[in-house]
């Protein structure tokens, strides 16, 4: 296939993707009604990429862009590695910290009201509907419910997509806490080579607030969008015949402009992130992997290794690119919501996770108009709900989410592939269902 052909596969998913570095603009709600369900597009029963070598036609590629079609996705997010170039994120030689488990079997009865039609639906129907490949549960600090589907198993890792997001500002809100990043700092301060492009007047709070003022938008359905020169420079996707644009995020974030004020109001746009990721590295002089690892990783004593997509000079992809395990995923979510203590230590500070869950300003968050998000609000990264229980999420494209709960006691740790990337495709019935989940072991507490 040709460069052009590939990029016309590309333009014809453009509904089943948004790549790793997006969140979609507010939208409706759309029920993929025109694509299999869960169990018709499960990637083991299809056959992807199985045999030496596989069939033609269940063959899995980049350079044809096919691995961001619906259903290969249902394969590629369990397999990102086989793809991308990537860096491992060590969870070092310390000892595995320890789950503990009480399951139940009354979960999947569940039943909640989604925000769309008449009927009402059972966590179990949910689970499906969301095309989910791991999902895990915990009520006061043990495991409740646990459940893997098509190609992603209990050892396998999963693209994390912009859950990634929330690793990243974690991890500057800690070094904002350490001051060693100043959050009414110029992002200039400690990244000069910015200083000619659209963040040369941006603060650090404004970037991990997503306040900046940035001519970028992130709708790829417009293939003239500057977000596919964003996703082309960082390798996310084949480069057309002739391209002569950036070849690296770094040189991309360089050539982004100013359009309107910063601190004005949120917008959500990808390299906030990768300038995120660009500030940790400075700070702390280690690539962003190094610090995940010995922040992360080796103190919540994570069964296995992460690994991060790097693009052509080794630079991790700050707004998308981490993968991990889910039990590890939920090591991560648990932390949070005991206030930043897990493995018998305090790994991230109280006042940074007080901080992340009091959440940022509603009135700048409003105008994006996210409509199955109201009232919410973002913070360092974080999607906060200022709902009854207080819950604050970690929100990534095709339905990866970590839901914590603190009132409950409760987290939520979920990888999916969604047939459709925007997560108002998924709110109507995932909001709904993470809080009657959280009401029901309230109730019922074992």
């Amino acid at each position: 296939m040709s460069s052009d052909d590939g990029e016309v596969a590309v333009k014809r998913s453009i509904l089943a993707l948004m790549l790793a570095a997006a969140i979609a603009a507010p939208a409706a709600a759309q029920a993929p009604s025109s694509f299999p369900d869960a169990a018709a597009s499960d990637p083991v029963a299809m056959g992807w990429m199985v045999g030496a070598p596989p069939p033609p036609e269940r063959i899995i590629r980049f350079e044809d862009s096919s691995f961001l079609q619906f259903p290969q996705i249902r394969w590629t997010f369990s397999n990102w590695r086989q793809l991308f170039p990537t860096v491992e994120v060590s969870r070092g030689d310390g000892p595995v910290s320890a789950l503990p488990r009480a399951e139940r079997a009354d979960l999947d009865a569940v039943s909640f009201q989604p925000l769309v039609g008449d009927a009402p639906m059972t966590w179990g129907a949910s689970v499906a509907a969301n095309y989910t490949d791991g999902i895990l549960v915990m009520h006061r600090g043990k495991i409740a419910y646990e459940r893997y589907f098509g190609a992603l198993k209990p050892q396998g890792q999963h693209i994390a997509h912009s859950v990634t997001k929330s690793f990243v500002g974690t991890l500057a809100a800690m070094l904002v806490a350490e001051g060693k990043l100043d959050p009414a700092a110029p992002v200039t301060r400690y990244i000069p080579e910015l200083k000619d492009s659209a963040f040369g007047d941006a603060t650090v709070g404004q970037v991990l607030d997503m306040t900046t003022g940035l001519a970028y938008s992130e709708v790829y359905s417009d293939p003239n969008s500057p977000a596919w020169d964003f996703v082309r420079a960082g390798g996310l996707l084949p480069r057309p015949a002739g391209y002569s644009g950036p070849k690296t995020s770094f040189d991309y974030l360089k050539t982004l402009k100013k359009a309107g004020e910063h601190g004005a109001a949120f917008s959500y746009k990808s390299p906030n992130t990768e300038v995120v990721g660009w500030l940790v590295s400075r700070a702390t002089g280690q690539p962003l992997a190094q610090v995940l690892s010995e922040r992360l990783w080796a103190p919540l004593g994570m069964e296995g290794d992460g690994y991060m997509q790097v693009d052509s000079v080794g630079a991790a992809y700050a707004a998308g690119g981490l993968n991990l395990r889910l039990r590890d995923f939920a090591r991560f979510c648990e932390m949070m919501r005991r206030g930043g203590s897990f493995n018998g230590r305090q790994v991230v500070p109280s006042t940074v996770v007080a901080g992340i869950a009091k959440g940022g300003d509603r009135a700048k968050f409003a105008p994006a108009g996210y409509k199955t998000l109201p009232g919410w609000s973002y913070h360092d990264q974080w999607w906060v709900s200022h709902n009854a229980h207080g819950a604050y999420m970690a929100r990534g494209v095709h339905g990866q989410a970590c839901y914590v709960d603190p009132k409950a006691e409760m987290i939520i740790v979920r990888f999916a592939s969604f047939p459709l990337a925007a997560n108002p495709n998924m709110d109507p019935i995932s909001l709904p269902a993470y809080h009657a989940l959280a009401e029901h072991l309230m109730a019922r507490p074992r």
